[in-house]
């Protein structure tokens, strides 16, 4: 299997190691690249077509065909608009606790209102347009299947995040009409969006229409927590 994994929010590419390093193991030709605008040290002011069209070329650049197109949380709004421009070279789109938009809308339209004040906020306070994630939120409610050391651990390797992307209004009519086969894993102990009204499925994987759905135990970070599980769930999610 040729798998493309897409980061989420506060993430870079090289941070999907562990799982990558797996799947590898396991015979796949995974490839992890770094969305524009994310990292230590970059500029932070992209939009969300340029963070789209990053990924589109470093598929297009690798010329990878037959991919199996994976985006986790933030990630799910870039393989949307990715698989747009490069339906012929995607297989399967798989969505990990992953926004997947209605056409018009923003990723900030999906999140709940204190978040929604929160980044706002945050990016207005900051020189560059950009949102720091706060520990607490980190601690609680993205890695909480992970003890102190391990959250602090990884709360370090994350870096600031382009607030443009949250809010830009994303055209999604192409998306909808394509007929990509999709799966949806659902980590049952994430509490990134709160579960109910604004969490993530049923919400987010019933617009995938027809759907595959893979459930594993873990957060919403359970790529640095349990990383065989969800290479596992990949493989599950991603097979013909």
């Amino acid at each position: 299997m040729r798998i493309v994994l897409v980061h989420g929010s506060w993430h870079t590419g090289e941070l999907w190691a562990p799982v990558a390093e797996l799947l590898r193991r396991a015979g796949h030709d995974v490839h992890t690249p770094t969305v524009a605008g994310h990292g230590k040290g970059v500029d932070k002011r992209v939009n969300h077509a340029q963070c789209t069209q990053s990924i589109v070329d470093y598929i297009v650049s690798k010329d990878l065909k037959d991919i199996v197109l994976l985006g986790h949380s933030y990630g799910g709004t870039i393989i949307s608009k990715v698989v747009e421009a490069v339906s012929d070279r995607v297989k399967r789109l798989i969505y990990w606790n992953a926004f997947v938009l209605q056409d018009g809308e923003s990723l900030n339209d999906n999140v709940p209102p204190h978040y929604r004040a929160l980044f706002e906020q945050m990016a207005k306070d900051s020189a560059d347009n950009s949102v720091v994630m706060p520990f607490p939120i980190w601690r609680e409610a993205f890695v909480n299947d992970a003890d102190l050391a391990t959250a602090q651990r990884t709360y370090e390797l994350l870096s600031s995040e382009p607030f443009q992307p949250f809010i830009d209004k994303l055209d999604l009519k192409k998306f909808y009409a394509l007929q990509t086969p999709r799966s949806y894993i659902n980590c049952t102990e994430d509490t990134a969006l709160p579960p109910g009204e604004w969490g993530w499925h049923p919400r987010m994987s019933s617009r995938l229409g027809l759907y595959r759905l893979v459930q594993i135990k873990g957060s919403h970070e359970v790529m640095f927590t349990a990383p065989e599980r969800l290479a596992e769930a990949i493989v599950e999610a991603g097979r013909d």
